[in-house]
C-alpha cells in the first residue's frame, strides 16, 4: 500500500471541478464533503477513518463533483486510478458492468436531487454577468501571470484556480465548464497532463479582452439604450457584412449594399438564402439604413466598423449559450 499522505486541518484534498486521478482511503482524521453555494460552502456529509472518497470518477473520469476539506489533521492513502484499472480488468465482465451502472445511477440521482432542491426550476447557471466574470478572470490571470508560447498565452492552472475561488469566489467547476466551452469554440485548449495537472492555452487573448469590455458596456447600459441581437440576426448581419466588404465606400465611411444582390446571390455565396424583408429587424435596430430604390435595385447603407463588432461579439454570446452547461 502507498505511504499515507498528510492533509492539515482546513486544507482541501480536492475541490469541485478538479480533474481526477485517484481515489482515497481515509486512514485517520476526518473530512467534510461540501458544495460551494454563492460565497459560502454547504456541508453535504462528514466522513472518517475507513471511508473512501473520490471513487466515482474511476469509471468516467468526470471532474470532481464536490469539495473535500480536512476537518482536522488527517491522513489518506491515495489509490491511483491507473493501478485500480489494472485490477478491475481481472474481474468478470458482469461485475465491472454492475459497478459502472451503479456509479452512473448515483451520478444521475445526484443531478435529480439538485434539481428538486431548486425552487421553480434551476436558475440559469451562466447568466451574462457570470459569463463576463469568468472570462475576465481568464484574462486577468493570463495578463498578470501568463507566458507566451508562439501565438498562444499559457495560463498557470494553480493561479487560475486560486484566483477563481479565493478572489472572485466562483466555483472551479464553472470555470472548467467555461474553459471547455471556449475550447469547443476554438479560443482555448485545455490539455490534461495527468495527476490533476492541466496545460491551459489561450489562443485569442486580445479577442476575449475586447469581448469582455464590449459585453460589460452593453450589460450596464440603461434598458432604453440596450439593443440586443438574436442568433438569427447575427447570421443575417454576417451575410450583409460579406457583401458590404465588396461595396464601394464613400467619404462618410458608408457602404452602399444592394439587397437585391444579396437576395440573388446569398445562397450561392453563403449557403443560405437572405430575402430583402429578412433584414427589416436589422433596419429597425439601425444597424442598416432605411431601404432606398435606385437603378431597379434596393439598397441600404452601413458602416463596417460599427456592425462588424456587433456581429462578432453577439456571435460569441450565442455560441457560448449553446455550449455552456
Amino acid at each position: 500500500m502507498a505511504e499515507p499522505k498528510k492533509i492539515p486541518k482546513d486544507y482541501y484534498l480536492f475541490r469541485d471541478g478538479d480533474a481526477p486521478d485517484a481515489m482515497y482511503l481515509i486512514k485517520s482524521g476526518g473530512f467534510a464533503i461540501t458544495k460551494t453555494k454563492g460565497n459560502s460552502e454547504v456541508t453535504i456529509a462528514e466522513i472518517g477513518p475507513g471511508s473512501m472518497v473520490g471513487e466515482m470518477a474511476l469509471f468516467d473520469k468526470k471532474p470532481r463533483s464536490a469539495n473535500v476539506k480536512a476537518l482536522k489533521d488527517s491522513e489518506v492513502v491515495a489509490l491511483p486510478y491507473v493501478a485500480l484499472e489494472k485490477q478491475l480488468e481481472e474481474l468478470p465482465v458482469w461485475v465491472r458492468a454492475i459497478m459502472k451502472t451503479l456509479n452512473e445511477n448515483i451520478r444521475e440521482a445526484n443531478k435529480k436531487i439538485k434539481a428538486l432542491e431548486s425552487t421553480g426550476g434551476e436558475a440559469e447557471r451562466f447568466p451574462p454577468h457570470v459569463v463576463n466574470k469568468l472570462i475576465s478572470i481568464i484574462n486577468f490571470v493570463g495578463l498578470r501571470y501568463g507566458q507566451k508560447e508562439g501565438a498562444a498565452l499559457l495560463i498557470p492552472q494553480y493561479r487560475l484556480r486560486n484566483t477563481t475561488i479565493q478572489i472572485f469566489q466562483e466555483a472551479t467547476n464553472k470555470m472548467q465548464s467555461m474553459m471547455q466551452a471556449l475550447e469547443s469554440l476554438g479560443y482555448m485548449k485545455v490539455e490534461e497532463l495527468g495527476e490533476g495537472k492541466q496545460k491551459i492555452s489561450n489562443f485569442q487573448p486580445d479577442l476575449l479582452f475586447e469581448f469582455v469590455e464590449w459585453y460589460n458596456d452593453w450589460l450596464f447600459k440603461q434598458d432604453k439604450d440596450k439593443v440586443s441581437v438574436n442568433a438569427e440576426e447575427v447570421k443575417l448581419l454576417e451575410g450583409v457584412i460579406h457583401f458590404a466588404k465588396k461595396a464601394q465606400i464613400d467619404n462618410k465611411g458608408l457602404r452602399k449594399v444592394s439587397l437585391t444582390e444579396i437576395q440573388n446571390d446569398s445562397m450561392k455565396e453563403l449557403g443560405f438564402l437572405i430575402k430583402v424583408d429578412d433584414l427589416n429587424g436589422l433596419i429597425e435596430k439601425k444597424f442598416l439604413s432605411e431601404k432606398v430604390m435606385a437603378d431597379n435595385a434596393i439598397f441600404v447603407n452601413t458602416k463596417l466598423e460599427e456592425v462588424e463588432p456587433v456581429a462578432k461579439f453577439w456571435k460569441i454570446v450565442w455560441d457560448l449559450k449553446k455550449v455552456l452547461r
